[in-house]
């Protein structure tokens, strides 16, 4: 709500700012202001819906939303950008006249500021929440930002020079930056949609694992992290010595799932998947000290790390070429 008030103020601001001096460097700045707008209004909307509860038409709720909040956001952007450049293009062959300049950069100047702290504001929100569409939204509005600073240099420099057509040229490169950004936001969609590897969240969930590290989990591999919205959905499979009982193993696959629950933003929706122990495979890298049915001693820890802990195959894999072939024998 915030978000969509300001952008709302400061969109009048910026095309006050472009009645007054007539740039079109200001006016590409303008334009860009309704996207701000729009993806506001869009945000505020897809934030709602992904903070409904599950129901039997949406099993892991309606987090994905977001991603697809971020994607029109970025294809709004694209679209601007697209704009500016044909506006640019235009006032570079039909030049018209600046007025005014000095009162321009003061407003840009403002609204810039503006822009710079509820941007920051929006992506620390953004990241305490876990949630794609405020982070999106604040790097959004913290490009803008930036944009508006280099816009206030580039009229300086065509206010002390009287080279009016640079005023065109700085809006094709604006342009072309925001387009680049647009893009970048269009593609994060994408791969959130399409479930994407997100090596971020998945580094977090490798975090937690190895500060929580217990020696009966011998091993963690096929781990999968999907997003949806501020929520989480993990997917591992959890290597245990063969001989615990059933009761044994559910409780160390609910130590994971506490661990990774307790630990991670938001709602996190855990699924363990456990697999038992190969002695002949499992020996060389288990830490378990007093085992007693161990075959061969421990020569190896094995790193969890976002490669080998996403991988399909338990680690043994990795150390059969390092095991004696005594052993192997």
């Amino acid at each position: 709500m915030l978000s969509l008030v300001v952008s709302v103020g400061l969109m009048i601001l910026k095309f006050y700012s472009y009645y007054v001096t007539g740039s079109t460097a200001i006016l590409t700045d303008a334009l860009e202001s309704i996207v701000n707008v729009v993806a506001s209004c869009f945000a505020m909307y897809s934030i709602y819906l992904s903070s409904l509860p599950k129901d039997s038409n949406h099993p892991y709720g309606h987090g994905k939303i977001e991603f697809f909040s971020a994607g029109i956001e970025g294809i709004l952007i694209v679209l601007a950008g697209v704009f500016i450049i044909y506006q640019a293009i235009y006032t570079l062959f039909f030049p018209e006249p600046l007025y005014a300049l000095p009162i321009g950069m003061v407003l840009v100047g403002v609204s810039g500021v503006i822009n710079g702290a509820l941007g920051n504001l929006l992506q620390n929100k953004g990241k305490s929440l876990n949630s794609i569409t405020l982070t999106a939204d604040g790097k959004h509005l913290t490009t803008d930002a930036i944009s508006s600073f280099v816009l206030i240099l580039g009229i300086a420099v065509i206010y002390f020079t009287d080279l009016y057509f640079l005023d065109s040229v700085f809006s094709l490169l604006f342009a072309g930056y925001i387009i680049y950004n647009g893009y970048k936001l269009v593609r994060r969609s994408v791969g959130g949609l399409m479930d994407e590897k997100d090596p971020m969240a998945l580094g977090m969930v490798v975090k937690v694992l190895n500060r929580h590290r217990k020696d009966n989990w011998i091993d963690i591999h096929n781990m999968r992290v999907q997003q949806y919205g501020g929520d989480s959905h993990i997917d591992l499979h959890l290597t245990l010595p063969y001989y615990f009982d059933l009761v044994k193993v559910h409780d160390e696959v609910h130590r994971v799932e506490e661990v990774l629950e307790e630990n991670l933003p938001g709602y996190v929706e855990v699924f363990v998947h456990a697999d038992p122990c190969i002695p002949e495979s499992c020996c060389n890298y288990c830490q378990i000290n007093a085992c007693p049915v161990r075959k061969f001693p421990k020569s190896k820890r094995i790193k969890w790390d976002e490669q080998n802990m996403a991988k399909n195959q338990k680690h043994y894999h990795e150390l059969t070429s390092a095991i004696p072939n005594s052993a192997k024998s």
